[in-house]
């Protein structure tokens, strides 16, 4: 038998959030098929050298050790996972040789409107001339992702990497729980703090208001800190609380952001579809789940919600059939992804 093939992954460890989260699911898979090694970069992104919890997790979980701020960095595949942690680098001293390079863009290149998110040719250049590989690929996460990744480039012509035909989705394999035979007015929403993440003002108030029976806001930093007067809103600071405890305390999650910023993936919505509830968000950020969500606006969310509490029997089959639709996201469907990708270096599009 030949050797496995490795895989490097060069990643700021100190990520909040989804980032992280969907490495420290990835390296369950990889290490089953490759030999894995993570780079940590210590980027002007982030500062200490505290790692993600749940990424520390898995690496204890793996008997995986970090490796810092090494110059070079070789396999016959390295995933570099969100370029953004490069915006403030003016150069980057890294030396990257392989086979395949893998760019996995978590963040979305362009926000609405066609705003650059972020300074996304120096990321891309920084990771470009510190690599020699025989393919240059970026992965997007989602179609909305994918959307704005293929705008960039649009714009931005003559650039040396390759699409990925096939999304590098997060893995969602969450345990399901039933939904609530009976449910109830219960709203809430659960997100890092940060005003991309939170609608204007009005948009809460028509999402979460007085009329509800119980609504739960986990993540509600900036409100707390800026004593907004809503007495009838649950606000709870982020990891205040556990997050199977909160998804017990509601029936519907209710997931709007600020206009001008849209979720590249949305893995906190497939936590609550496996928790068992009805997620509703904007159309965007729907596209990732298809049908298993409900694509609206704030204004209608009253309404949508008036209706599956009257017909708890459509509530049932709406969470029954979301929850099915997590099997595209699951760890068998991510190790078909990637050994395509990877093992056979196909599935990639100019």
């Amino acid at each position: 038998m030949g050797q496995r093939p490795s895989i490097a992954y060069v990643i700021d460890p100190r990520f909040p959030g989804g980032t992280s989260s969907a490495v420290a699911q990835e390296l369950h898979v990889t290490s089953q098929l490759a030999r894995v090694s993570v780079h940590a970069v210590a980027s002007k992104m982030f500062s200490g050298t505290d790692i993600a919890p749940q990424l520390k997790q898995a690496l204890v979980d793996l008997r995986m050790d970090v490796i810092w701020d090494q110059t070079t960095i070789s396999a016959d595949t390295v995933i570099v996972h969100n370029p953004s942690f490069l915006k403030f680098q003016e150069k980057w001293e890294k030396r990257i040789i392989a086979k395949n390079l893998i760019v996995v863009t978590h963040e979305n290149f362009l926000r609405p409107g066609q705003v650059e998110a972020f300074d996304v040719a120096r990321c891309l250049d920084l990771i470009d001339h510190s690599a020699l590989a025989l393919c240059k690929i970026l992965a997007p996460i989602s179609a909305y992702n994918r959307s704005t990744v293929l705008d960039w480039l649009a714009q931005h012509p003559a650039r040396p990497w390759k699409i990925a035909e096939q999304d590098w989705f997060n893995i969602c394999d969450f345990p399901c729980q039933a939904p609530n035979p009976q449910p109830e007015d219960r709203r809430g929403r659960l997100s890092r703090p940060g005003f991309e993440k939170f609608p204007s003002l009005a948009d809460m108030d028509l999402c979460f208001p007085d009329t509800a029976q119980a609504i739960i806001i986990l993540g509600g930093d900036t409100f707390i800190d800026d004593a907004i007067d809503r007495p009838h809103w649950g606000l709870h600071p982020f990891r205040a609380i556990e997050v199977a405890d909160f998804f017990a305390m509601i029936d519907f999650m209710v997931y709007f952001t600020a206009p001008t910023w849209r979720e590249s993936f949305g893995r906190v919505l497939a936590e609550a579809i496996a928790a068992g509830k009805v997620v509703i968000t904007d159309p965007g950020t729907a596209s990732t789940f298809g049908d298993a969500v409900i694509s609206a606006c704030p204004a209608e969310v009253d309404a949508i919600i008036a209706k599956f509490i009257e017909q708890p029997e459509l509530y049932q089959k709406q969470v029954l059939a979301a929850q099915a639709r997590l099997d595209d996201f699951s760890t068998k469907a991510f190790t078909r992804m990637i050994r395509r990708l990877v093992d056979e270096s196909v599935g990639v599009a100019a």
